[in-house]
């Protein structure tokens, strides 16, 4: 933060401007405000999330920060996401917040006022230009920024200048642990309004799916077939969202083997399996997370159906095992038992006791789901992985089995199967609400959905 104003951010082959061009260029200008009516879609909801935060740490001042644009590479800069933490308080979250700050100043013993410092719209009139010269930041470049009356009306925060904050003494999310530790734990059960953003989010997801399925005869022709996946998705999610909540997954064969396998380079082969992990991110920030593996035939071979089939009663498990006052780590608990006395049976392992059964599933069954893919990540164990479940959150339920391509105690015909099935609950008063089940999980399910709409598709 700096109280000198920042220079032009212009380019390398940018020419001087004359004087006559700079007076031309500063009027002529017809008025053009945003609508009156204009608010954030959160703009109703924020304000008893600020007070919720304020009552946390009464008489101190709090630092929120949206976050720096990124250089990705020379003169280019990152797609900017703001801060999810500054996207909860503010419902702020275009691409114009980088550099903006919230902060909230103590106002008496047990209150605060919010301000908000932001880089408000470049006067027409200007010395330097900034609306026409600037290629971060200016109107002509990157596009409109409201004025900060504009600002205030958007999200009712008092705004002001960036150029006037600053270096405060705080508390900063970006650096305090305890602040950030609050500000994840505040998330941790969603409003009505996060619920409805979040099952939007899932109908897009769904959607994509629909697409990938309709697409995949182009892509099992194409050789980087992972790739068309990928790409068909992403366009569902830029056209209905702000794109993708987290980089997808379209991993095929033995690529399912890998968590997070996201180069999708590979061709596609009809007699395997493709795990698609994907998320739409609406506009508002809120992501959906929902994992598919399907026969990219159409029909599961019989050795396919036997590892998914398994899998999927560990996730049934896992659900049944969701209700209010559970512990967090009971559904994973759940479909690791069933995963466990599977592998056993299948004589993989001698018994289910232990935990050799992780070999093959690696990682935990699921997560909170919101603003971020790993939602409420900087939340204490004690309010989160060793807390107990409470109705409002939303969390993913995920196990899934990767039996390595070059895994020895692995009879033949398993090597190099990847199954996971993942999806997206919120906690009820009595237990758990599927938020995606428009999008089928068992065998004939699947295989009847992908039946009807590649016919429909011919």
């Amino acid at each position: 933060m700096t109280d000198t104003p920042a220079r032009l951010n212009t380019g390398s082959h940018d020419r001087p401007v004359s004087p006559e061009l700079s007076r031309f260029m500063a009027g002529g200008w017809a008025a053009s405000p945003l609508p009156a009516s204009a608010r954030v879609a959160a703009h109703d909801v924020t304000p008893a999330r600020r007070a919720r935060l304020s009552a946390r740490f009464p008489g101190e001042r709090l630092i929120i920060p949206a976050g720096e644009l990124k250089v990705r590479s020379n003169d280019c800069d990152h797609r900017f996401r703001p801060h999810s933490a500054y996207a909860w308080l503010t419902g702020l979250t275009g691409e114009d917040q980088a550099g903006h700050v919230l902060v909230l100043e103590p106002s008496g013993p047990h209150a605060h006022e919010a301000v908000l410092y932001l880089r408000p719209r470049s006067p027409r009139a200007d010395g330097d230009g900034e609306f026409y010269r600037d290629r971060r930041y200016g109107e002509f470049w990157v596009g409109r920024r409201p004025d900060l009356a504009e600002a205030e009306r958007l999200t009712g925060i008092r705004c002001a200048h960036l150029d006037t904050l600053g270096s405060p003494a705080g508390r900063d999310a970006a650096a305090d642990a305890e602040l950030s530790a609050a500000l994840s734990e505040l998330r941790l059960v969603k409003d009505a309004w996060e619920v409805e953003q979040l099952q939007l989010a899932v109908d897009h997801t769904t959607a994509g799916f629909e697409d990938v399925v309709r697409a995949l005869p182009r892509a099992l022709a194409h050789p980087r077939g992972e790739r068309w996946i990928e790409g068909v998705f992403g366009l569902r999610a830029r056209a209905e969202g702000n794109g993708t909540g987290y980089e997808t997954i379209a991993a095929s064969g033995a690529h399912a083997c890998t968590l997070h396998w996201i180069r999708n380079d590979g061709r596609l082969n009809g007699d395997e399996l493709l795990l698609l992990d994907a998320g739409v991110e609406t506009d508002t920030l809120y992501t959906a997370d929902i994992t598919r593996t399907l026969p990219l035939s159409g029909r599961f071979s019989p050795v396919q159906r036997q590892v998914y089939e398994l899998v999927l009663a560990a996730q049934e498990a896992g659900i049944a095992a969701l209700r209010p006052g559970a512990s967090f780590g009971d559904f994973h608990r759940a479909g690791m038992r069933v995963i466990a006395e599977g592998l056993a049976e299948w004589g993989v392992l001698k018994d289910a006791e232990g935990d050799l059964h992780r070999r093959y599933t690696l990682c935990s069954s699921g997560h909170m789901l919101g603003l971020d893919v790993h939602d409420c990540a900087k939340a204490r164990a004690e309010t989160y992985l060793d807390g107990v479940l409470e109705e409002g959150q939303v969390l993913t339920v995920e196990p899934g089995l990767y039996l390595q391509p070059d895994d020895e105690t692995l009879p033949a015909e398993l090597r190099g199967i990847g199954v996971r099935i993942e999806d997206d609950l919120v906690i009820t008063a009595d237990g758990a609400r599927l938020m995606s089940g428009a999008l089928p999980r068992t065998v004939a399910g699947i295989e009847d959905w992908m039946g009807r709409l590649l016919e429909a598709g011919h």
